[in-house]
Order: structure tokens, then sequence, then C-alpha cells
């Protein structure tokens, strides 16, 4: 048998004269984790449908476990456990019911099956929930128990097609400590993505482009044969510096993340920063430039991107400016607001005020309440009791006139994907009452803004997820709204096409079109001028992403660069003065109410060559914020669960 367990050779395959996938070579070890990161239409979903024995090659060769793909599928599927982004549960069956099924399939012996699902139900943190529907399962349970349905017959090899696509960071992070956990049993896995902070915890990855691998390596290798370099200056006037700075046709590379503008270093960075200094002391703008930084995978990977396609440094705006509309400056102001679903209350007597002209982010785990909410903001659901203004309409009896006035672009697309571009226009134009020349200069708009004009007969089915999202925005936003309201507008994307997507989003909020908009991208909670956790439908906490750091996180956090085992994590964790530890990158994140905690990690794996690294204070992200309010009712929900 092959040490390798997943072999590609010269692997091609076209749809029509579309090359999906262009002379990929691949190699995976037992207990690797080998990332695939790519734009959506790269290739991914079809170069993992081959491995899986799923779709035949036009050219090239694939083997799996030492099986060729084509002429020994059957020996192939009965190794491998594939989990694709359509992957099925059943919602009427339960947990235990669910995976029973799929025991079936994959022909697992009756005299195995108990204890192989209690293994792997404790495995997922997912049996307090055995006897729940499927169906009430929150998002990123659902996606823990696709993966124990795939995990249930023992696969040598594991195939993964984004599985945490939509998934809250906490999911996230268990998702993948199972993914670690299993590699360290020797099962290989080959997995796509679209999140770069996952990508990096993989061992191996690839970066795609158009059916082409066009990097390979480790994250190490990567990042240092890259050349990219970031400098990196900080302060609270970071967004105004930001904005300024983009009206400077010749200045490039910059980036606002939270409270600092991070600039790629490059030839002409000399001359950028004696710009940028002038700005600053123009403005007389508060703040200082920092220690570089080293590039994280996302710096790279856009890199790539831009190297590799046409990317457009337009200044003009897209927006009219739109003047200050409500006499308290609200777009929304809501009291006690509930909405209540039998004996089940997903909203539950929530206050919020969201000034015109603020990108407000709303965030929270899986079936927390965000939807709901913003079913309510929109007209589309009549709450069960409070009271609130949307728009300057009230959310009980005017909920008609709040859908004619605000823009709305729901998680799944509302688009038609049988119609062409500008048949879908047309057809929100014509709902929004829109006629005549007012109604062709807004078609002519908004196919600007989505980047389709001359392509407004394509059928939008044909487009890659990135113009389709652009298309969607730009259709909501025909009538002119001074409210949009996006849910999870960017799942999916590329981060070229995320950054591309938020520029737009901060082009409005400084028109002054309110935006209100939910993400599951930590990183995209730091672009948000104020930020409302929920949890059980209650808000936990609300304010700027620097204020929610400061009141939230009360540990210090650091970075130590050694990779440990999935058990060397777990005694970590065990510290009595430990918060938190968890994989991060090339090495891990502990969370403690220490200064010193190297001593004490080092005793606990038993490995004293842990007091020559170097540990390094992280600045609290977004994501600590998420998984530190998040993890305060986790235990909770688990004992009720128990319970009941």
């Amino acid at each position: 048998m092959s040490q390798v367990r997943v072999r590609a050779e010269n692997l091609c395959k076209s749809f029509g004269e579309n090359k999906a996938v262009d002379s990929v070579s691949l190699n995976t070890q037992p207990g690797e984790i080998f990332g695939i990161v790519g734009p959506d239409g790269a290739g991914k979903s079809t170069l993992l449908r081959m491995l899986s024995s799923i779709m035949e090659p036009d050219a090239g060769t694939a083997e799996v476990c030492g099986f060729n793909s084509i002429s020994h599928a059957d020996e192939i599927k009965n190794r491998i456990a594939y989990m694709s982004q359509r992957f099925g549960l059943y919602p009427d069956l339960t947990v235990d019911e669910n995976i029973r099924f799929y025991a079936e399939l994959y022909n697992v012996s009756e005299n195995q099956l108990e204890n192989r699902i209690d293994e792997l139900l404790h495995f997922s943190y997912m049996h307090p929930f055995k006897k729940r529907l499927a169906g009430k399962l929150s998002g990123g349970m659902k996606q823990k128990l696709q993966l124990v349905c795939a995990l249930i017959h023992t696969p040598e090899v594991l195939i993964l097609d984004e599985p945490t696509n939509g998934v809250d960071p906490v999911s996230r992070r268990d998702f993948w400590r199972m993914l670690q956990n299993l590699a360290e049993k020797g099962v290989a896995i080959v997995v796509s993505t679209s999140y770069l902070d996952e990508a990096e915890r993989c061992h191996r990855l690839a970066l795609m482009h158009e059916g082409r691998f066009f990097v390979v390596g480790n994250l190490r290798d990567i990042i240092a044969a890259s050349g990219v370099e970031i400098s990196v200056w900080r302060g609270d006037s970071a967004k105004l510096l930001y904005a300024d700075l983009k009206k400077h046709e010749e200045i490039h590379d910059i980036r606002l993340f939270g409270d600092s503008i991070r600039i790629k270093k490059g030839p002409e960075f000399a001359s950028t920063k004696s710009k940028v200094d002038k700005v600053i002391t123009d403005k007389m703008l508060d703040g200082r430039w920092e220690a570089d930084e080293n590039p994280n995978l996302e710096d790279v990977f856009v890199n790539h991107l831009e190297n590799l396609v046409h990317t457009s440094n337009d200044s003009f705006s897209h927006f009219s400016p739109h003047p200050q509309t409500y006499a308290d400056g609200n777009s929304v102001k809501v009291n006690n607001l509930s909405r209540a679903f039998g004996d089940f209350k997903a909203v539950d007597e929530i206050s919020l005020e969201v000034k015109q002209g603020e990108i407000f982010g709303f965030l929270g785990p899986n079936g927390a309440g965000k939807s709901t909410t913003i079913r309510m903001l929109c007209g589309l659901l009549i709450p069960s009791s409070g009271e609130g203004t949307v728009a300057g309409f009230d959310l009980a009896s005017e909920s008609e006139k709040i859908k004619q006035n605000i823009g709305y672009m729901s998680q799944k697309f509302s688009l038609y994907v049988d119609l062409s571009v500008k048949e879908n226009i047309s057809f929100y134009g014509g709902i929004y009452g829109l006629s005549g020349n007012n109604f062709n200069r807004r078609i002519s708009w908004a196919l600007q803004l989505s980047g389709l004009t001359g392509l407004e007969n394509s059928t939008v089915g044909i487009l890659s997820l990135g113009f389709r999202q652009r298309l969607a925005l730009a259709c909501s936003l025909l009538h002119e709204p001074t409210i949009v309201f996006l849910d999870e507008p960017t799942s999916g994307v590329d981060p070229l096409t995320r950054r591309q997507f938020w520029e737009t989003i901060r082009e409005m909020a400084q028109n002054g079109i309110t935006v209100f908009v939910t993400t599951h991208y930590m990183e995209e909670a730091e672009y948000c001028d104020r930020v409302a956790f929920i949890n059980r439908g209650k808000i936990m906490a609300c304010g700027s992403p620097g204020q929610l750091k400061k009141s939230v996180i009360k540990s210090n956090i650091f970075h130590v660069n050694r990779l440990l085992t999935s058990v060397e994590l777990e005694k970590i964790r065990s510290l009595a003065c430990v918060i938190d530890a968890y994989v991060y990158g090339t090495g891990f994140h502990v969370a403690t109410a220490q200064n010193h905690i190297l001593a004490d990690i080092a005793e606990a794996v038993q490995d004293n060559t842990m007091l020559q690294e170097k540990i390094i204070p992280v600045v609290p992200g977004m994501e600590d914020v998420f998984v530190q309010l998040s993890a305060s009712h986790f235990a909770n929900d688990q004992e009720r669960e128990f319970v009941s």
C-alpha cells in the first residue's frame, strides 16, 4: 500500500470551452491536512470531485490509497469520506437517526455501531443533542453532524469542500479541533476553504486560480517567498485617515483594518509614506507608525490575485451624498423588540439605535437570532412585542412602507439564475416602481457598480459568486434607499472580492447610507463603526470594535510558534491560569491572566524545550471577543440539553 494517500498527476477537466481544472498535480501523506484556497470558480470543487471518483477527468490520473479513481472507484469509496457543500442531512430525523442512516449506506457492522456513534458524538461535543431533530440544529451543529456522518465508517482519506462556509467562529474552531484530532490519527485530509485563517492551520497549502495551482507549500515558505512586507500606522483616527487617503489616486496598496492602516511596501513606499505623513500632519491626526508586520496568508493571497487579474483603482464615487434624513439622526431605533415562535423566543427584548451613515455590525453564533431580527427590521416579520422605527416608519403598522424605503440582500441571493443580468435588474426596478429615463439611468448605474457593463445579456447562473454578490447588492440599491440590510453578504467569496465589496460598503456609508450587516468573518467586524453581539436572542454587548475589545477581553493573549497535538492543547487548557488555548497558524494562542506562562505550559506538556520559545503578546481581535461572549452560554446550553 502506498504511503501517499492522495496522488494527482496533471488532472484536467473542461466544461465546453471552460477549463475548470488545468494540469493540477498534488500528493498528500497520512496525517496531513492539505488546504486548497482560491476564488469562486477557481476549480476547487471540480478537483475534489475528481479525487473522490464522483467525476472522471478529461486527462491525467488520480489515485487514492493506491487505487485509480476511474478503474477502482468502488475501492476508493470504501476508503474515503467526502463532504460536499451540499452534503445532505434529513431534517425530520434526529441526530442519532441521521448517523444510523449513513452507517447503513457505508455497511458499518452492527456490533461496532453503538461504540462508534458514542465515540463520534463525544468527539464532536454533540452527545447532548443526540435526540434533537437535525432541522432544529444551528448551522454550526449541522456542519459537525455532517462530519460525524461522513466519519461513521472510519475513512483513510477525508475530502471536504468548504465545510465551514457560513459557520460562526466558535463552531469553526470546534470543527478544526476535530480535523486536527483526525489528522493525528493518520487520516489524510484535503480541504477547500474561503477562510484564510483556517487555511493557515493546514500543514501544506495550494493557492488556486483559473484551474491551476500557482503556489504550493507550507505557510512559512509561502509567506517567506512572497516578498510582501507590511507597514502599519495605528490610531483612533484610522478611518478618517483612510477616507482621505482614498481620495489620492496616486496612493495604492493601503488597507483599513480596525484602528490601523496597513500599507504594502513596494518600490514607491517612501513616496507613499511621505504623502501619508503629510495628510496626518495637515489633519492633525493622533496615531503612530508601528514596527513592520509580517504578512498573513490573506495579504499574500490578495497580492498574488492582484498580479494575476486586473484590478481597478478607480477613485470616483458610485453614490450621491444623502442629506441628513431623520430628526434624531437614527435610521433604526427599536426598544424591547421580541419575536417568539410558540414557546421559543428567538429575539428577546432587544434595544438598538443605528445612526444614519453608520456601518453597524450584527454578530452572533448560528441560531442566535440575527436573521429573525433583520426580518423584523425589514418589515418581513411582525414583532411579538416591543416597538421601533426603521427609515422613519413604524415596525408594527407601516411594514409595507419600510419595504419600499430600504434595501435588503439576504444570505441566499434573491437573483434569478436563469434570467440575464439586465432582466434581473429590470425585475427589481419594476418592483421598486422605477420607470422612464430614471429607470434607464439606474440600470446603467447597477451595471457599473457590479462590474458587469457589457455583460448585461449574460445569464446570471454562469457568473462567479463575486459578480453575483455585487449584482445582488446593486439590485437592492436601485431605488436609492438611505438604509440597506446585508445578511452575510460576502459568505464564500474570495479575499480580493471581499475587500472590494467592503470598499463599496465604506463608500455607501461615507455618502450617508446606513449599512446594517451580519457576518461570520471577524475581520469584517473590524471594518464596522459599531458592533452589537446577540446570543440566545439577547444583546450581550454593543460598541465600537475597540471598545468591545477593552470591555470584554480581560486576559492577556500570547502567541507561541510551536505546533502542538490536540492532547497537548487539552493539557494546556486544563491549567488553572489558562482561559483558552487554540491552534493559530503555525503555532498556538493562549489566553491567560498571567504575564509569564511558558514554564507552566512546558510542565503541562512535559517538554522543557518549550522554555526556549519566544512568546509574543497579541492584540485581541474580534474573534476573541466573539468566542468569549459565546462561551459564557455554551456550558449552560449543554447542561440544559442533558437535563431535557
